[in-house]
């Protein structure tokens, strides 16, 4: 097995487990999620009709991310999936000033792009059994 692979699925398996942690964690009090987001909204210049949908919509996007990521299937959507979310969420970070969780997020977006510019590696994956 080429070190690449492992380096590659190291990664692949670290981010999804961090997308999916954070979607698995956020899913059974869904509710209770978006009345925080759009709290943590109430003074930036995002109106609750943008803020709403995407506060239900993010924990499902993470947990869909993060289980595909893990089962290293439909990888590349999957990654650029999570670098969309990435940079959605810095835009509304940006929004409300939370600049302590920016560097969290940049790193997320920037292990989404390295992981998607060295996708080639990705042979210990669901991805690389169904090509065969």
């Amino acid at each position: 097995m080429e070190n690449n692979a492992i380096v590659f699925l190291l990664l692949r398996l670290a981010v999804a487990a961090s997308m999916f942690g954070h979607g698995l964690v956020r899913l059974p009090k869904l509710n209770g999620f978006s009345t925080w987001m759009v709290k943590s909204f109430e003074k930036s210049m995002l109106p609750d009709f943008m803020v709403v949908p995407f506060s239900y919509a993010l924990p499902i996007a993470e947990f869909v991310i993060g289980l595909l990521l893990l089962a290293g299937l439909f990888t590349r959507i999957s990654l650029i999936g999570g670098g969309i979310v990435m940079v959605i969420l810095i835009f509304g970070t940006a929004m409300i000033e939370n600049w302590d969780a920016l560097p969290s997020q940049l790193i997320h977006a920037a292990f989404f792009a390295v992981l998607l510019a060295f996708i080639r590696y990705n042979t210990i994956a669901v991805d690389h059994l169904i090509k065969k």
